[in-house]
């Protein structure tokens, strides 16, 4: 049985060499592991409890082990990062690195499935429980990086986390201009751009913008409003409706997933 989740044979064909080099031991799962992946798929775009899984796609032990060992492993940020090149140049950019990011963060509410889990307080007067999502995108507003933190991590110290990771594997080697909204306070984009050697900008309005009868109307940030497009379409995954995960691996993987899923509707 197949299911609108499942991956085409050009987007298979695309991916399976990435997670083919994930380990030196080589695949876990030969010639089954797009099964694997495509289980990995449903329960992001349904949201299901793994033990909920669909018998047809096998133990769901084995699909979790496998989730679990690439979201320690880095291996799903090795992938974003080169499907991301890719999709640049399906796009006609010019080069495979960005010169331009794009990087704001969105709260989710925290739902544990028992036990201690990485959820606190955050967002306005620290009335959510929850984890806070941080997504980098470029001009294409397809997902280059991303994290997820406790909900208490401060703008700053979350716009921190994604650059370190930029620069880890690589992807901030064009790169000169970094835009953050104003939760990120001054001193701390002065203090970025002088560690990362390129410009950190905060960007928003000022004052709300207004109609020519005085009220609040809505007026897009330029180039910003991309990386909230990215996150309303991250969202559309039940498992991102709420944070189910007791880590910060797991939650971030299945951040990573999502990722991945948008910029491979792009390329194929």
């Amino acid at each position: 049985m197949t299911y609108s989740s499942d991956l085409t044979d050009d987007q298979w064909k695309i991916l399976e060499p990435l997670l083919l080099v994930s380990s030196k031991r080589g695949p876990k799962h030969g010639d089954d592991l797009r099964h694997v992946v495509d289980a990995m798929l449903y329960i992001s775009h349904t949201g299901c409890q793994w033990r909920f899984l669909p018998g047809e796609f096998g133990p769901w032990t084995r699909v979790w082990s496998q989730f679990r060992r690439w979201s320690r492993n880095g291996t799903w940020t090795r992938v974003l990062v080169a499907l991301h090149a890719s999709s640049r140049a399906a796009l006609g950019r010019k080069d495979p690195r960005p010169s331009m990011v794009v990087i704001d963060t969105h709260l989710a509410r925290g739902a544990s499935n028992g036990g201690v889990t990485f959820h606190n307080q955050g967002g306005p007067y620290g009335r959510t429980n929850g984890a806070k999502r941080i997504v980098c995108v470029d001009v294409t507003g397809l997902p280059l990086c991303v994290r997820v933190v406790p909900a208490s991590t401060s703008e700053a110290n979350a716009v921190e986390q994604i650059l370190n990771d930029l620069a880890r594997t690589g992807a901030d080697e064009r790169l000169e201009l970094v835009l953050v909204d104003r939760g990120t306070a001054q001193s701390a984009a002065k203090r970025l751009s002088a560690r990362f050697n390129y410009e950190v900008r905060r960007v928003g309005w000022d004052e709300p913008p207004r109609n020519e009868h005085g009220a609040k109307v809505f007026r897009p940030i330029r180039h910003a409003w991309r990386v909230e497009v990215a996150h309303g379409h991250l969202v559309r995954r039940r498992r991102l409706a709420r944070c189910f995960e007791n880590t910060v691996t797991s939650a971030t993987g299945w951040l990573h997933v999502a990722s991945i899923t948008e910029v491979l509707r792009v390329l194929c």
